[in-house]
């Protein structure tokens, strides 16, 4: 039980720490919603957002952060 609790606080700190840096780039004026590579299709009664640039992103950041919480782990 020690373990399970100890990786929900580990979740929680990161949600956290993201929340924090979402909120700072939002202060900033940089959104994640409108990069490069984020597609929109718009016809007269539909629009389709794909954000295909911010996924990328995401999905090298939290590459990089779980590598880096395996290498500390061990």
């Amino acid at each position: 039980m020690t373990s399970l609790a100890r990786m929900l606080i580990q979740i929680g700190l990161i949600l956290v720490v993201a929340g924090g840096v979402i909120l700072l780039l939002g202060r900033l004026g940089i959104s994640f919603g409108s990069m490069p590579g984020d597609l929109t299709w718009r016809r007269k009664n539909v629009t389709v957002f794909f954000p295909l640039g911010t996924s990328i992103l995401l999905s090298i950041l939290l590459t990089l952060l779980f590598w880096l919480f395996s290498r500390f782990r061990r």
